[in-house]
């Protein structure tokens, strides 16, 4: 069976990413610096949840370190690689440029070099919604310009999708790059506001919500995003495919939601709108279905109710995760 390299393993998109993997009998070897852009603590729960797999190889390093990986590359017999690790948040990176260079770019470039030099030729790139900017035209195709990104998160990815593309030129490296829109689910991310909205309506403190919460986000359920990411194994080529749920939703309507399956009312402090927020993302996932034969499974109203579900099971342990 082969051995996929997943980048940012701790991560939550890694997370699901390596499980699913692992499940499907392959080995995995993953690598994260368990940073604390969000709290670590939810990053080791999701580790101690894989390392239940024999199949699982975890390195405690960062893909900006290139002599790391090198080594790593010259260990193990790589067949694949995905790459979810990156700095992440388009508010952060306003304040932190340099930070999503060298992950999201440097990276990116460390890991295609160490491709090249192996000879493998299969690389997955997580990419974001983000590159397509502030546009009316809904929903996002493809095939849409993204050369106009509000903040340095975006424009980071959109740098390392054109890397992957001279790669791909130069070397042959089959480079496949799933555009994810708003993930969210069991394990999610912390800083992100499903996560945050569950934790604060449950023990009844406000939640923040930035305009007028009619804003609208594709969100796409986690093992949706990882059935297909797994599934972009199988493509050769040069193919970008946008993976969102194909159903925007109002920000107001998730909290609603929320408040249903908690049976609490939430306490909202509105503030103005961030200038780097997109008013609205769709996916078109024609791409996906067509290469992959992809759509998502998941509702947002099915997944709300998983991920409150889950959230209340495990309060205890998620009781001192910061958001």
């Amino acid at each position: 069976m082969q051995t996929i390299f997943v980048t940012g393993a701790a991560g939550f998109i890694g997370w699901a990413t390596c499980r699913l993997l692992l499940n499907q009998g392959f080995t995995v070897i993953g690598i994260d610096n368990v940073n604390d852009y969000y709290d670590p603590k939810i990053k080791e729960l999701r580790l101690q949840d894989l390392r239940k797999f024999q199949n699982f190889i975890f390195y405690k390093a960062d893909i900006e370190d290139f002599e790391i990986l090198k080594n790593i590359f010259k260990t193990h017999k790589i067949d694949a690689v995905i790459n979810l690790a990156a700095r992440a948040g388009v508010r952060a990176s306003v304040e932190n440029p340099w930070g999503y260079l060298q992950t999201n770019v440097a990276g990116t470039i460390n890991l295609l070099e160490c491709m090249k030099e192996h000879e493998i030729k299969k690389f997955i790139l997580a990419s974001t919604s983000s590159v397509y900017g502030d546009t009316e035209k809904m929903p996002f195709k493809v095939s849409d310009a993204t050369d106009k990104p509000l903040a340095p998160y975006p424009a980071s990815k959109k740098a390392a999708e054109l890397f992957c593309y001279s790669y791909h030129y130069l070397y042959g490296i089959n480079t496949i790059i799933p555009r994810y829109f708003t993930v969210y689910g069991p394990f999610g991310r912390p800083d992100m506001s499903i996560f945050r909205f569950i934790k604060k309506i449950d023990s009844e403190e406000p939640i923040t919500v930035y305009g007028d919460g009619k804003q609208k986000r594709d969100f796409t359920f986690v093992e949706d995003i990882a059935e297909a990411t797994v599934a972009c194994l199988n493509l050769e080529g040069y193919k970008i495919l946008n993976l969102g749920n194909d159903s925007p939703v109002e920000l107001i309507y998730v909290i609603n939601l929320i408040e249903e399956v908690l049976q609490k009312k939430a306490k909202i402090q509105w503030q103005p709108r961030h200038p780097a927020d997109i008013y609205a993302t769709w996916a078109d996932i024609s791409e996906a279905k067509q290469y992959i034969g992809w759509s998502p499974k998941v509702s947002i109203e099915e997944g709300i109710q998983i991920t409150v579900d889950w959230f209340k099971k495990n309060r205890e342990l998620l009781k001192d995760i910061k958001i």
